[in-house]
């Protein structure tokens, strides 16, 4: 039945019209925008994902700048420290210039003197921004390393944030310095006795590396008539226990540093007792120490069951005001002007190196593991950003062949409509 009220074929065409209309204003957003998900509506979870991630990638970009100025920090520091390492190196050349009986040992000293001043003003020089890693003499808590945001992690409760700590390695030449009285003192808070035995093991790990207490070695050997060694060279105290005073005025004390662990502290002491075993002409064979980790082998093959040596830890807390030195404060006592000064002092020289190179191999490290974390968090911002273009962006080629499509298809429906439109014209001729 035909009706010229009732157009189904104008509407039908009218309908389609509209749809590829709608559909070419979708794919012509997609051109303009290059996105296919711009906006919540065009797909409301893809774009909440997307959304999600672009605050990831941002957050990265953050910590790309914040791993890039802790990487300057370091590099610094570590420039600081091989330089000194370098300074060090050509200070022993001297000392052992000096153990010579025809030489100056004034002039000697006096160049001694002046490299230890340069190494001093390098190590205070050696900051970035402000930040200097190779002076930690603070006693405040975390003021011993620094912490650079490595990474975000997420989770489904959340974000948190991953830092990369880096200890501080003090180089300087600033004395420290012991309380002689006052405190909580405790002597022989580890200890071990060679005797018959002739090996044994100090356990340092119960202790506290408390910033600002003092630890010290104590040797207290027992050889009356000098048969197995000699006695004289193997006590660092007077009497079996050390006593506050002589851990204040000895040359065998540490004072802990913030963040120092008791392997820090062990180490330290074990810089100081190979001076000190050079100075006072110890044998491997009478007194043998190693220092790992936390604890110290003690090794002879002289004592007896009467013939003993006691090697003893001993610890006086922070709370006696005790001060902080530098790594390299021996430094500062270094005198060769007489041959026994520059005997000990090519003996203390060999530790301080020591110091310095594992300082230089500490931040060497800390470099490495930072400039790893750098180009790892590139390639994840790069991975990222793939990610959110696959999930949002538009299929360029796709969207124009499909635009071309509707174009064509536009103009048919177009010409349906107005095909469909006048049909009801044709029954003006049953009334002719």
């Amino acid at each position: 039945m035909s009706s010229i009220l009732t157009n189904n074929s104008a509407s039908i065409a009218l309908q389609t019209l509209k749809a590829i209309n709608s559909e070419m204003s979708t794919v012509q957003a997609e051109i303009s925008t290059g996105k296919k998900v711009a906006r919540p509506g065009d797909n409301s979870a893809v774009w909440a994902i997307a959304k999600t991630m672009e605050a990831d990638v941002a957050g990265f970009k953050t910590i790309s700048d914040n791993l890039n100025l802790g990487n300057s920090t370091v590099a610094v520091a570590r420039q600081g420290a091989e330089t000194i390492t370098d300074l060090l190196t050509d200070m022993k050349g001297k000392i052992v210039a000096a153990q010579e009986d025809n030489v100056d040992r004034s002039k000697i000293q006096a160049d001694i003197e002046a490299l230890t001043t340069q190494i001093n003003d390098i190590a205070k020089a050696a900051q970035f921004n402000g930040e200097n890693l190779l002076q930690n003499q603070s006693t405040d808590a975390g003021s011993g390393s620094i912490n650079i945001m490595a990474s975000l992690d997420r989770y489904s409760t959340g974000v948190t944030t991953t830092t990369m700590n880096v200890k501080k390695q003090d180089l300087s030449t600033n004395a420290s310095t012991v309380a002689a009285s006052g405190g909580t003192y405790a002597a022989d808070a580890a200890t071990a006795t060679l005797n018959a035995t002739q090996t044994a093991t100090i356990d340092a790990s119960s202790l506290v590396a408390e910033a600002g207490a003092a630890f010290s070695i104590s040797v207290f050997g027992t050889d009356a008539d000098d048969s197995s060694f000699t006695q004289a060279n193997y006590r660092s105290t007077a009497a079996a226990t050390e006593t506050q005073a002589e851990m204040a005025a000895g040359d065998l004390t540490y004072v802990a540093a913030e963040g120092d662990t008791m392997a820090d502290v062990v180490n330290a002491l074990g810089k100081k007792w190979q001076a000190f075993a050079h100075s006072n002409d110890h044998t491997s064979d009478e007194l043998s120490l190693t220092f790992s980790g936390s604890t110290i082998s003690l090794s002879s093959n002289v004592t007896t069951g009467s013939d003993t040596i006691q090697v003893a830890i001993n610890r006086l807390d922070a709370d006696a005001g005790n001060t902080i030195g530098g790594g390299l404060e021996a430094l500062s006592s270094l005198d060769v002007s007489t041959a026994s000064g520059a005997d000990d002092a090519l003996g203390q020289i060999e530790g301080l190196i020591q110091v310095a190179v594992e300082a230089s191999a500490a931040f060497g490290s800390d470099q490495g593991r930072i400039e790893t974390q750098s180009n790892f968090i590139g390639k994840l911002t790069d991975s990222l950003k793939s990610g959110i273009g696959a999930l949002t962006d538009a299929n360029m080629e796709e969207s124009s062949a499909k635009l071309q499509a509707l174009q064509v298809q536009q103009q048919l429906a177009v010409q349906a409509l107005s095909i469909a439109n006048q049909s009801p014209s044709t029954l003006l001729a049953l009334f002719r």
